[in-house]
């Protein structure tokens, strides 16, 4: 179908090829596609950008030939088609306007109206939870995410907290974390992994990316923020045998029956040095060294320098990895 609407015109605008343009639309109203479909499929057939605007339900798609469906403002040199309650719908060809794109846009138009009126399924009402699902859900279309932001009235970019206990905001229960959309870092009670600040089309990205966060919190750091991982976040795909396999998570595994060794470890690894743990931990720095030198012994290398200390870090920021399976959901 790609690119059908070129060849028609090359052949013949007749009334045989306006019978097949019209068909398509038909067929794609008869089916009561979504408005995702529309606007990919009239692309398709177009073989160049076209979109779909509604600014009463928060709607701005556009799609490109063979690319997804995204938001977008209507390109300047686009030929627009105007329907009742301020919808539009665009067609933006390159060069000259093909002999029967004015029947591309008056079908499309049509299909357009009718669709929306299909599609006019009521969602749930303003600050419901459901909403919030709809925003983050990576199975639904981008018409649907649209929708639910304008009703929650987000426009601008925001992020996703996930939480391990009770926080204010728009925030709805996923499995075991709450998901939390915002922009300013929100109190909770429990743990909260931090997503990147995103144009909010691409909230079920950020989403992942707090879960992310999420699995490398622990009682000495509850609040983790995705964009401070780095290459951490690339592990996050390790399964918890591999990670328990590993010798020095092994080792960490025999010092965490001692009562705050990890912790002792973990603010080690935060601060930089010897003293500056024992302040944060308000011990005595000679009890910090005799902890270390305990802790050397079964780890088997040192952590008096900067690259022992990385093999530490590295060590316990996986063992909590497998340790919090809390973002899985």
């Amino acid at each position: 179908m790609k690119g059908l609407l070129l060849r028609l015109s090359g052949l013949d605008a007749d009334a045989e090829s306006a019978v097949r343009v019209i068909g398509f639309f038909d067929r794609l109203i008869t089916e009561r596609a979504g408005l995702d479909t529309l606007v990919r499929s009239t692309s398709e057939l177009a073989g160049c950008p076209v979109g779909l605007r509604a600014p009463g339900q928060g709607l701005s798609l556009r799609a490109d030939t063979g690319g997804a469906v995204t938001a977008g403002p209507i390109p300047v040199k686009a030929s627009v088609r105007a329907l009742e309650g301020g919808v539009e719908v665009w067609v933006a060809r390159s060069g000259a306007p093909a002999p029967l794109d004015d029947m591309l846009l008056e079908r499309f138009a049509i299909a357009a109206a009718v669709l929306l009126e299909h599609s006019s399924v009521p969602l749930p009402e303003l600050g419901d939870p459901a909403l919030v699902e709809l925003v983050l859900s990576e199975g639904v279309g981008t018409a649907e995410r649209s929708r639910a932001l304008h009703l929650l009235g987000i426009s601008g970019p925001l992020r996703v907290f996930a939480a391990t206990g009770e926080v204010s905001g728009r925030s709805v229960v996923l499995g075991t974390v709450r998901a939390v959309l915002g922009t300013e870092v929100p109190r909770t009670s429990g743990r909260l992994g931090v997503g990147p600040l995103l144009p909010a089309m691409d909230a079920a990205e950020s989403w992942r990316a707090a879960r992310t966060a999420l699995r490398y919190t622990s009682d000495s750091e509850p609040v983790v923020w995705w964009e401070k991982l780095g290459g951490l976040a690339l592990l996050a795909g390790t399964g918890p045998a591999e990670i328990a396999a590993l010798p020095d998570v092994r080792a960490l595994d025999r010092l965490a029956v001692e009562p705050d060794m990890i912790t002792a470890l973990d603010a080690l690894c935060s601060s930089g040095s010897v003293r500056k743990a024992a302040a944060v931990l308000h011990r005595h720095h000679s009890t910090m060294t005799t902890r270390l030198a305990r802790a050397e012994a079964v780890l088997g290398f040192g952590v008096d320098d900067a690259s022992g200390r990385f093999r530490l870090h590295l060590a316990l920021m996986v063992r909590r990895l497998r340790d919090n399976p809390l973002s899985e959901c």
